[in-house]
């Protein structure tokens, strides 16, 4: 059987290429992977050729495993926790927990999302004022990441680094780049993260990248 195929968008925005990327890397599952550029025609809407090429949804990622397509950020770390079991925790109820944690960052925090775009190699000089739904969803991630680590001992959310980690990694960049003030607990979890040698990798990726998305690059600017 040939290797399995990682179709990702560019590694300096693309939060949920990142997370299955960091799944299989961490599973220590063999891939491929293919870099699709996003932006330009089609872009927001679904409709980029290439990407359509390879993902019924017209979204990236998309994981190809002979001919099969899983083209969903959250399945494609399932199949990979299928391959490798200690990407979930041990134990049932933490399994549980931590799926639930995974579900919330894939369903929710859409203000956070929206107004803070994943720009790695950014950094804003100021943070800006966050209101409303924004200033609520820093609360509640703060909350769950304080919850976690506190009852599962660190230094990953559910002590072992898990599929969690790899859900809430892009959020930590976030933080970084928007200049977030965030509780200790929760730098110290981001630390964590980027002292990873798998996000160092795709972080030094993401740096290198010679091209950009103006609508990315133009937001508190």
């Amino acid at each position: 059987m040939t290797r399995p195929v990682l179709y990702i968008g560019n590694k300096n925005y693309s939060s949920w290429s990142m997370r299955p990327w960091l799944a299989l890397k961490w599973g220590g599952i063999a891939f491929d992977e293919k870099l699709i550029r996003l932006g330009g025609e089609g872009y927001g809407r679904s409709q980029i050729k290439e990407v359509r090429e390879v993902s019924p949804s017209g979204r990236v990622p998309a994981l190809h495993v002979g001919d099969a397509v899983i083209y969903e950020s959250l399945a494609i770390c399932e199949w990979a926790a299928e391959q490798a079991p200690s990407l979930w925790p041990a134990d049932t109820l933490a399994r549980a927990e931590a799926r639930a944690a995974s579900s919330e960052m894939h369903a929710g925090f859409f203000a956070l999302r929206e107004a803070m775009s994943c720009n790695i190699r950014r950094r804003l000089d100021a943070e800006p004022e966050w209101r409303g739904n924004v200033r609520a969803d820093l609360e509640q991630l703060f909350d769950l990441w304080r919850r976690s680590l506190t009852k599962h001992g660190g230094p990953f959310l559910f002590g072992q680094i898990s599929i969690a980690d790899a859900m809430y990694a892009p959020v930590c960049t976030r933080l970084r780049t928007y200049k977030v003030t965030v509780p200790d607990f929760a730098q110290r979890y981001c630390d964590t993260i980027f002292a990873d040698a798998a996000f160092r990798e795709w972080e030094r990726a993401g740096e290198a990248e010679d091209f950009s998305i103006d609508q990315t690059e133009a937001l508190y600017r």
